[in-house]
């Protein structure tokens, strides 16, 4: 008799395989301790709720009773929710990489009852083909392989994990050689983007072959390198890639949001599922297009993606939900294409402009049915069909308003419900950016009603410890650097939009706990789990930017931020220490360290300090928000007494005063915002 032991797990992914014919735990003290006492070797599947082969996988193997007996008999087999515990995701995915030399999910490793992986690989056919052996002989080759060669098999564990425990350190110098050189240079800056245009693909924009994601590090960096230097290249690639997403169906033309990523290099066919960190990464890179260029285009979409997270990601209680998945009906896509016929149905006489402007065919323009993109921009097509462009724009407004509320009537995608601590503070963090560049008070409501729900449901309530998960009531997981560096971040962005000096003193506190419970004192970078931690066969660095920024990069720019804030200069010292030793491979790959790129950039220019001091601040601060300028650190104060060092003594109270320092070092100060806007920007 099976017993599965996933029913009270709260992970919708986990919760998909509860029923399966597998005897599957979840990653908990029970399995690691009967794998032990057993002597079995463990298999760990690692997957995520949106993941479209995770599913294939599940249906064709791990619902198959004959296939489930086989691995009930021969291991303890553990499930894994990559976006619960990604702390084990990247250990075992780098385990598979250094064997197969690729990954992927969903993740399949074998495991010794200790926890060291031997064998893995990602996705295994029911049947063999296309030269991947059937996943039913692979289970009976390495239970065959481990009872027979036990003792080799125990020695490439060992190999395997001693493996793991040295590329750890990949890229960073340990020598004092990068102290005397040369890393904050206009030379280094102008070699990073060069390094990235290389990549870049200057007709559809965007970086590297299909698939392509978006690479919203890379695009930042573009954009604040134009502002620093007046580079038209890296203005024109920058917003060739947002304007290409934009056109395509990795956007969702009727209800918005960007998908995960897209299958061909025009962004044309995306992998369908919509996850929280994409949208919360690309509204915050499009508040920075719509400052620096005041396209009236990017405005409207960051706040079409906005109404997407609010009506389908946001909890009532101001959470917000990890991931809609691609399929709906078990079909990819679904949910989001139509078909020429139900335009015509839907639209009436207005079908037929809208199909060929979002190109629209009898005869599909993507497998079974059609994919809404835009060919040509709305400008080009208005020009060619003599349509008055103000008159398009507004057909096309009501347009997806009629599809959207006929597109609510399908049946709808999954929700993966998990609301995770370091997704939430991108999204908090994107509110603010949002509120910054467009003055909306509803974002900067979100943002401020989203953290009171963080710090009421996923503070440890006996110290400042934070957990990563949360769902139903239960929060769980003790929280990553991830977590940590997103949230201080967040906490950084929230004090700049509402002047409350509180966020600094939390991100401060945060800041403190980093370094004490995951700072490795030798190189001075961050372990991505606690100290306490035991459950782990490594405690890895992850230094490189993925789908989302690296936790050491983002602790470095709070780092040198707060040192400002704080007058505090080992911080400062600190994350130059880090910076320093990590910059050469910055430079030489700069698309898989995009977000490091940008905090050298702005090490090099160093941060603007601006101080609004005096009675009726707070009015001046939106002002100065809606400008663009990224190497900014900005307080605001309508009290006397304040000890921040940047506005101590700054205060008066018939006038507001406007300060701008480098190093504590103000000019004079001005009293009239126009006359500050122009000192800022020169």
């Amino acid at each position: 008799m099976h017993t599965n032991h996933l029913i009270n797990e709260t992970s919708i992914y986990l919760l998909q395989h509860a029923h399966n014919p597998v005897d599957w735990y979840s990653w908990c003290d029970d399995a690691l301790q009967k794998a032990k006492e057993q002597n079995k070797p463990i298999l760990v599947s690692i997957g995520y709720a949106a993941c479209h082969w995770c599913h294939v996988m599940e249906r064709e193997s791990f619902e198959d009773v004959e296939t489930a007996k086989l691995m009930n008999e021969f291991f303890i087999n553990i499930k894994i929710d990559r976006e619960e515990r990604p702390d084990l995701d990247h250990i075992y995915m780098d385990a598979v990489q250094a064997m197969s030399g690729s990954g992927g999910w969903p993740l399949n490793v074998f495991l010794t009852p200790n926890g060291k992986p031997f064998y893995g690989g990602t996705y295994f056919p029911p049947v063999a083909s296309h030269n991947r052996m059937s996943w039913k002989d692979t289970i009976i080759a390495v239970h065959k392989a481990y009872h027979e060669r036990k003792n080799e098999i125990e020695l490439q564990a060992e190999n395997l994990t001693d493996h793991l425990i040295s590329s750890n350190s990949f890229g960073i110098e340990r020598s004092n050689e990068t102290q005397a050189e040369v890393v904050f240079s206009k030379e280094k800056l102008a070699e990073i983007a060069s390094n990235i245009l290389q990549q870049a693909d200057k007709e559809w924009g965007g970086f590297g072959n299909a698939p392509k994601f978006p690479q919203t590090f890379s695009i930042q960096f573009l954009l604040r390198h134009y502002y620093f230097t007046k580079d038209e290249n890296a203005l024109q690639q920058a917003i060739l890639s947002l304007d290409k997403m934009i056109a395509g169906g990795i956007y969702d033309q009727i209800g918005g949001g960007f998908a995960r990523y897209s299958t061909d290099k025009k962004w044309f066919a995306p992998h369908f599922e919509k996850m929280l960190y994409d949208n919360a990464l690309l509204i915050s890179v499009l508040c920075e297009a719509y400052q620096l260029t005041r396209k009236e285009k990017y405005a409207e979409i960051i706040q079409h993606t906005m109404q997407f997270v609010q009506r389908e990601m946001l909890s009532k209680d101001g959470g917000f939900y990890s991931a809609l998945d691609a399929d709906s009906e078990g079909v990819e896509g679904k949910f989001y294409t139509w078909s020429k016929k139900e335009i015509e149905e839907i639209l009436k006489g207005d079908s037929n402009l809208f199909c060929e402007l979002f190109d629209v065919k009898e005869n599909v323009n993507w497998e079974h049915t059609n994919i809404l993109w835009l060919p040509v921009s709305i400008e080009l097509f208005a020009k060619d069909k003599n349509i008055d462009i103000e008159k398009l724009k507004s057909s096309i407004k009501d347009w997806k308003e009629i599809l959207l509320n006929k597109r609510a009537e399908k049946i709808r995608p999954q929700l993966d419900d998990k609301i995770l601590l370091g997704w939430n503070a991108l999204m908090n963090i994107a509110c603010s950016k949002a509120y910054a560049a467009l003055g909306i008070e509803e974002y900067k409501e979100l943002a401020i009603c989203n953290m009171l729900f963080i710090e009421k449901n996923m503070q440890h309530s006996n110290d400042e410890s934070f957990l990563h998960t949360y769902k139903n009531g239960v929060a769980k997981i003790d929280a990553f650097l991830d977590d940590y560096a997103n949230l201080i971040q967040a906490n950084i962005h929230l004090q700049e939009i509402t002047g409350d000096s509180n966020y600094l003193l939390k991100a401060k506190t945060l800041t403190e706990f980093v370094i004490k419970n995951f700072c490795e004192s030798a190189t001075g970078y961050f372990f991505y789990t606690h100290k306490n931690q035991q459950d782990i066969i490594v405690r890895k660095r992850e230094v490189y930017d993925g789908a989302t920024p690296s936790g050491n990069a983002v602790m470095v720019l709070n780092l040198y931020y707060l040192s400002i804030v704080f007058d505090n200069t080992n911080w400062h010292n600190h994350a130059e220490k880090i910076i320093r030793s990590l910059s050469k491979i910055i430079i030489q790959y700069p698309t898989s360290f995009g977000c490091w790129a940008s905090v050298i950039q702005i090490f090099f220019y160093g941060f603007k300090e601006i101080a609004i001091v005096g009675t009726g601040a707070e009015k001046y601060l939106s002002i100065i928000l809606q400008n663009y300028l990224p190497n900014k650190v900005i307080q605001s104060s309508n009290v006397k007494n304040s000890d921040f060092p940047m506005i101590k003594g700054k205060f008066n109270e018939e006038i507001v005063g406007f300060y701008l320092c480098k190093n504590y070092i103000c000019s004079r100060p001005v009293y009239e915002i126009g006359k500050f806007l122009q000192l800022c920007n020169s």
